[in-house]
């Protein structure tokens, strides 16, 4: 997905694996430096980077290193400091080194004040040590990475794309890539905070980033301070389990874009009712399913492609007139203005090659292909729009496994996080996050939001859970029981800013 969706069988205990505070490794002094170029498009030239050497597999800690960059924005009073806020862009893959340059134009005077700002990029994500699969960009079909079956329903090519793009990542991925884990990133994590000096971590974060902060928050509990996690995924689902939230997750959030578009028909003639917009989106899907557009910027433009384009657009309402361009681009062949030149210039792999280290390396996946086929054949009969591509085979179901169980995400600890969750998440749909409820237990409260944009924390559409954020960053206090709300209503500020947070 283009906002890098969270990828998401069993969980299993890792508290023997978590290192013990009685033994903490001393970690490096940070020296602190200029930041590289923003791989997220946004800087702030008061943002310091240095690299932190980490071990590459933390069973052999005085073994290989690799490197962790990370970035710090201090705190303008320190007479108020309280310590420092760490901060996830999710996917798994997303480069996060620059995200203090997003959140100090959107945190409120008094977190600003009482924090400094970090960021990181994973082990395995941009500035760090990298990863890769040796593939561009190319070579990662959209219909394919996000693994749609074919019109019959087949997922043969699902296969044969699986087993070839598994041994690439293996095979340039190297000694590497195995590590690259959500374990291993939270034991990173720690010796970050271990070289900045900290006692305890706080940390806010979304998507990918909720699963990360819940696993740190397991085992560094005694590190973590105060955690506020969005856009939830549900740690005993990873990641397969996860993936098939995806067909009923975009089922419950078409409502939204069918209701948006029969709101304005009188611009896009997709149709006057729900129903009708519906009907509309299904008929394109058909003629494209028959007939594929072959075009030469975007290439085969076939009902996988839209679903696949529709599907990212869904993340946020902002995103919605991009669901119209390529619905008319979809119709009439013809680009609508602005959409050609959407189409990205060809970056490396790391973002998909990360993504797919950390998948694939933290649990396994069912390796029966016939398991897949008849997931994917009744997710088909019951979630159309999606065509059963959440249950579908992935690269992980080839090649070697996991080299540790990965982390079961408990209740034991502080009562020191905050969930928030929007009702109709597409890329990580409310039930998931019910079940990060229930792993977290009197650990946590919950936040739940009447909106289907991936993200409650947003500046874009405010409501009670940017503003409990805000508190419990602030305070400490967390909400008395789990709350409901609408989003507020829209006011002009807050529809002149952009979403920024959905890189993650």
């Amino acid at each position: 997905m283009r906002r890098t969706l969270l990828l998401p069988v069993a969980a299993a205990t890792l508290a023997v694996l978590a290192p013990q505070a009685s033994a903490e490794p001393k970690a490096p002094e940070l020296t602190w430096s200029k930041c590289p170029p923003s791989l997220i498009g946004i800087e702030d030239p008061r943002l310091v980077c240095a690299t932190l050497p980490v071990p590459l597999d933390y069973r052999n800690p005085k073994g290989r290193t690799i490197d962790v960059q990370v970035s710090k924005l201090t705190t303008a009073k320190p007479e108020k400091r309280r310590g420092v806020l760490l901060h996830n862009a999710g996917g798994p893959g997303g480069p996060s080194l620059h995200l203090p340059a997003i959140y100090t134009r959107i945190y409120p005077q008094e977190i600003l004040d009482r924090y400094d700002l970090i960021g990181f990029d994973p082990r395995g994500v941009g500035y760090s040590t990298p990863v890769t699969c040796g593939r561009p960009m190319e070579g990662y079909p959209p219909d394919l990475y996000f693994p749609f079956p074919s019109t019959d329903g087949s997922i043969a090519r699902n296969i044969e794309f699986g087993k070839a793009l598994s041994r690439d990542c293996e095979l340039h991925g190297g000694d590497i890539r195995p590590h690259i884990t959500t374990a291993n990133t939270a034991r990173d994590m720690d010796r970050i905070r271990s070289a900045l000096g900290e006692k305890k971590i706080s940390y806010n974060s979304g998507s990918y980033g909720s699963y990360l902060g819940a696993v740190y928050a397991t085992m560094f509990a005694d590190k973590s301070d105060r955690f506020v996690i969005d856009s939830n995924v549900d740690p005993n689902r990873v990641w397969h389990d996860q993936w098939a939230l995806w067909d009923h997750g975009f089922e419950l959030r078409f409502a939204d874009i069918a209701s948006w578009f029969a709101e304005r028909d009188d611009t896009y003639k997709f149709g006057a009712t729900p129903a009708e917009v519906r009907k509309k989106y299904e008929s394109l899907l058909a003629k494209l399913d028959t007939n594929p557009i072959n075009d030469p910027v975007f290439g085969r433009f076939d009902g996988n492609v839209l679903r696949v384009a529709t599907f990212g657009s869904s993340y946020h309402t902002l995103f919605f007139p991009d669901i119209a361009k390529y619905w008319i681009f979809a119709d009439t062949g013809v680009y609508p203005p602005g959409l050609a030149a959407k189409v990205p210039t060809v970056p490396g792999d790391n973002v998909r090659a990360s993504q797919l280290a950390v998948v694939c390396g933290d649990a396994g996946a069912p390796r029966d292909m016939r398991h897949y086929q008849r997931e994917v054949a009744i997710n088909r009969e019951l979630f159309p729009l999606m065509a059963g591509m959440g249950t579908n085979v992935w690269s992980c179901a080839f090649g070697r496994g996991p080299v540790e169980p990965p982390v079961k995400v408990t209740s034991k600890g502080p009562a020191n996080v905050l969930i928030i969750q929007t009702l109709r998440d597409p890329a990580t749909p409310y039930v998931g996050a019910l079940g990060m409820r229930h792993a977290l237990g009197q650990r946590a409260k919950m936040v739940s939001v009447d909106s289907g944009n991936h993200g409650a924390y947003d500046p874009s559409s405010p409501s009670c859970a940017t503003r409990e954020a805000h508190r419990f960053l602030e305070t400490g206090v967390l909400p008395a029981r789990d709350m409901f709300c609408k989003p507020d209503p829209v006011s002009a500020a807050s529809e002149q800013l952009s979403p920024l947070l959905l890189t993650r």
